[in-house]
């Protein structure tokens, strides 16, 4: 199934979601293949949890048919994040979209370090 026209949209779903960093590359934001919904990213926020050691994040938007593999392509690389602070990869002067069977993923220079949040709308029509 092809990605919805967001023109002819039927729902819109406001989401929230979260996770730690590590320095394994994880999806934080998977659109399966035939979901029949685009993600409509408003923010990725990154915050630095240690209260000493900065850490740099990686945030790649993944273009393929498999969530979080394919060809990747950099939204942020190796950008540090002081200690204590927050870094705003994203907002929603530069919204992206996710389609279906595209992902994102993120990745740090330090375990457990940073926390990663991304504001989306799930889109379907």
């Amino acid at each position: 199934m092809a990605a919805p026209n967001i023109v002819g949209v039927v729902t819109v779903t406001g989401i929230t979601t979260a996770l730690n960093v590590t320095t394994t590359p994880t999806v934080f934001l998977g659109n399966a293949v035939n979901s029949g919904k685009v993600m409509k990213v408003n923010s990725i926020i990154v915050s630095n949890i240690d209260g000493t050691s900065a850490a740099d994040i990686n945030i790649k938007y993944h273009t393929a048919s498999a969530v979080g593999a394919g060809t990747s392509i950099s939204l942020a690389h190796t950008i540090s994040v002081a200690a204590d602070s927050t870094l705003v990869a994203l907002d929603k002067a530069s919204t992206i979209y996710v389609q279906e069977g595209q992902s994102l993923v993120s990745y740090a220079s330090a375990n457990g370090d940073l926390d990663i949040t991304c504001s989306y709308e799930e889109i379907s029509s």
